[in-house]
């Protein structure tokens, strides 16, 4: 099944009250040729250092899209944007193709790696331990979809109805939002730190993990992940470590998978940005009502 992907840089603008140029802070490409159809990808920076980061690569395996929305600093997304499809591809080589347990291999190698990282760069930049990325990927293999996410990016995918139907396309979310302002999300962290009361705290007008993250999952935040970085004598110069019990966020993706089906029009990946301007719904109909044949679409606004 032919895939491609689509710009939706345009109709962003228009949504979202946005210019490209200017100061230089929203950027998009055009449509271009890939294996798997064609591709392009939408930008919009929320401040002058860049912490997100996307890509789209193609093996004899499988084409892969990624979208690595950063915070804390640039150093987890360009850590994930350049390891992450390598882990991937070594593990399907060995495995004989993709699966569930390759996606969580590749993902758990780019974590670990990132974590050896951190312990390197302690020394010199405490700050690193802070740093952390949400991280959305999606993979299509022989006409299968594979969509594995950390954090709150968000894949939805446009489909068809039948044509007596007044909507002629629909919305479906592939991905789950891994962020504690989603009660269900909240809950399910209070689970796990039952002896903790204050695990999760309303603060600046949302819910966060220990008043200071949204996410519960990413790679890297090690912080909050090891124990032992808190007691850290260089980390603690560094600002407020935070004591820990055990880990409060984890590196665990959800993976979806789905076979792709003629119905299926197209795929938007985009980081939290975009869905907090833009319904999953909306989203579609923007592409839906921009048409070429059938897209794929990566957007970043952070």
């Amino acid at each position: 099944m032919a895939m491609m992907l689509r710009s939706l840089a345009r109709p962003l603008e228009r949504c979202l009250g946005l210019r490209a140029g200017g100061d230089g802070l929203m950027w998009h490409t055009d449509l271009k040729p890939h294996a798997s159809g064609d591709y392009s990808i939408a930008v919009v920076q929320a401040n002058k250092n860049l912490e997100d980061q996307s890509q789209v690569f193609t093996s004899p395996l499988g084409t892969y899209v990624g979208v690595y929305d950063g915070h804390g600093g640039p150093e987890a997304s360009r850590f994930v944007n350049k390891h992450l499809f390598p882990f991937l591809h070594k593990f399907a080589t060995e495995q004989g193709g993709l699966s569930a347990d390759v996606i969580k291999k590749a993902f758990n190698a780019t974590e670990e790696e990132f974590l050896h990282l951190v312990k390197q760069s302690l020394p010199v930049r405490p700050q690193i331990a802070s740093v952390g990325s949400c991280c959305l990927v999606g993979a299509i293999s022989n006409d299968v979809l594979y969509v594995a996410n950390l954090g709150d990016s968000r894949a939805v995918l446009g489909k068809r109805v039948s044509e007596d139907k007044k909507n002629k396309v629909v919305a479906e979310r592939l991905s789950t939002d891994h962020n504690v302002g989603v009660e269900e999300v909240r809950k399910e962290v209070e689970a796990l730190h039952p002896d903790d009361s204050h695990v999760v705290v309303y603060t600046r007008g949302v819910w966060r993990i220990k008043g200071i993250i949204q996410v519960s999952r990413s790679i890297g935040d090690v912080y909050l992940k090891k124990p032992d970085f808190y007691r850290d004598p260089i980390f603690q110069r560094f600002g407020n470590p935070v004591p820990l019990k055990r880990p409060v966020i984890t590196a665990e993706p959800s993976i979806l998978i789905r076979k792709l089906k003629p119905q299926d029009l197209f795929l938007i990946f985009a980081s939290d940005g975009l869905w907090e301007q833009l319904s999953d719904e909306t989203a579609v109909d923007i592409v839906f009502r921009n048409p070429r044949a059938v897209s794929i679409h990566l957007c970043l606004i952070g």
